[in-house]
């Protein structure tokens, strides 16, 4: 089960740290987001090292579907309502600015860069898509309605983003790794002031940014209460249609569409991490329905970490630790997610002023709706009786009979069946004996 990326390049290698070093500026987590930043400050003459627990995009990065743009769903006129104009323009031109980094970074890159026009599609009501475009003109920026979409079913309209793009991330990756100061194999165990602790090792650094995906200390940020994980899966089909550019669905549980050369990646069976979900079976009928003709080439699964309003958590960890930095909570959008948060914290941990900041402050307010949502959540698992724990906070962990693994309903953990750990914000693998049982 692993995706198309991965059966093409090999990216280089690092040994892990043995013995104590320093640095300006520690970056933890040697994925999309961690390795821009490390790429950014390495470049603009800043002493970074990075230190990855595995190894470089060996988690959500290879699994991610690859799409840079600036279309986050229907979430204009969401981040209007909830945060105003001047906010939500902000969000808008940060993305967007991430989008032409990557296409000034790309040009010199054989990463298989191609300029798509992005759509969100609703199948009900056309009002959503209305307001949507409404949103997008009080904000300055030019989306277009569109109805007639080459997808296998009809459409109430939908918004077009001109211009956005798509990518082969791991090329990307492999071409801008080296260079850096990177050390594989090397999981933090704690970060305490300046020092990040690890197994045969430290690191002391001046700065020290925090991208792991899910930030995996809990003393600080209260990011266990403020994010969740939620799973989706992918198929690549062969002999299916050409597109002409990317498309996801209004609505959460919808399936999205984008091309890779003769390959067809459809997208869905989304659900929370340790729930039940259609999964691969979903899109397996989707396709047998729609592109009776298709041969299916692989499959993969990928795991988001939502935010409670939509917008990333980018800046300081947390009020009280000046020196540590976060980028955390990119939703669906990881791409984009990963490269505003590379300019952003370049520029935060050098003392320079970013203007996008302001947008995705991590300390802003948790009263939101989806915040009772994860209470709940975490309640009912803390009151479910099983031997069967997470080790980040206790949780009753769900048996995922779709991808064979033992998963965090609290907060995204996942562990294989002898125990290992795949997913964070636990830091260290199970030591129960699991066994196998069905989906609670």
């Amino acid at each position: 089960m692993h995706s198309i990326w991965t059966e093409q390049v090999t990216l280089p290698q690092f040994e892990p740290l043995r013995g104590d070093a320093r640095a300006d500026v520690l970056v933890i987590g040697g994925g999309m987001a961690g390795l821009l930043c490390a790429r950014l400050l390495t470049d603009a003459g800043v002493d970074c090292a990075l230190a990855e627990a595995d190894t470089l995009c060996g988690g959500v990065t290879q699994n991610t579907t690859a799409k840079i743009t600036a279309q986050h769903g229907l979430i204009y006129d969401k981040l209007i309502r909830e945060f105003g104009e001047e906010q939500a323009k902000r969000y808008l031109n940060a993305n967007l600015a991430a989008l032409e980094r990557y296409r000034q970074m790309c040009s010199d890159i054989d990463c298989d860069f191609e300029t798509r026009d992005a759509y969100v599609y609703a199948r009900g009501e056309r009002k959503k898509i209305d307001d949507e475009l409404r949103a997008l003109d009080a904000l300055g920026f030019h989306a277009a309605f569109a109805q007639e979409l080459p997808l296998p079913f009809p459409v109430a309209g939908a918004v077009r983003f001109a211009e956005q793009a798509q990518f082969h991330p791991l090329k990307f990756a492999a071409a801008i790794a080296p260079g850096l100061r990177v050390y594989e194999h090397t999981p933090v165990r704690t970060v305490a002031g300046g020092t990040a602790e690890m197994e045969h090792g430290r690191i002391t650094a001046e700065r020290i940014i925090t991208a792991t995906h899910f930030p995996i200390w809990n003393r600080h940020g209260a990011y266990f209460l403020k994010l969740y994980q939620h799973r989706s899966y992918v198929i690549a089909l062969e002999n299916a249609p050409d597109v002409h550019g990317m498309y996801v669905d209004e609505a959460e549980k919808g399936m999205s569409f984008r091309n890779y050369r003769d390959l067809l990646l459809l997208g869905g069976g989304d659900h929370r991490t340790g729930k039940r979900g259609g999964g691969w079976k979903e899109l397996q009928d989707f396709a047998g329905k729609h592109y009776p003709d298709a041969k299916l080439h692989c499959q993969w699964a990928t795991q988001d970490c939502m935010s409670l309003d939509g917008a990333p958590y980018i800046g300081p960890y947390s009020k009280r630790t000046p020196q540590l930095f976060v980028a955390a909570g990119f939703n669906k959008w990881g791409m984009t997610g990963a490269m505003v948060s590379a300019m952003i914290l370049s520029d935060l941990v050098t003392g320079r002023e970013n203007e996008f900041a302001p947008a995705f402050v991590p300390s802003r307010t948790i009263w939101r709706p989806q915040l009772a949502v994860n209470a709940a959540e975490t309640l009912l698992n803390f009151l479910t009786p099983t031997t069967r724990r997470c080790p980040h906070l206790g949780c009753a962990l769900k048996w995922n009979s779709q991808e064979h693994s033992w998963d965090c309903p609290c907060h995204g953990s996942r562990f294989a069946v002898d125990g290992a750990l795949l997913e964070n914000p636990a830091t260290g693998d199970w030591h129960g004996a699991p066994g196998k049982e069905q989906d609670a």
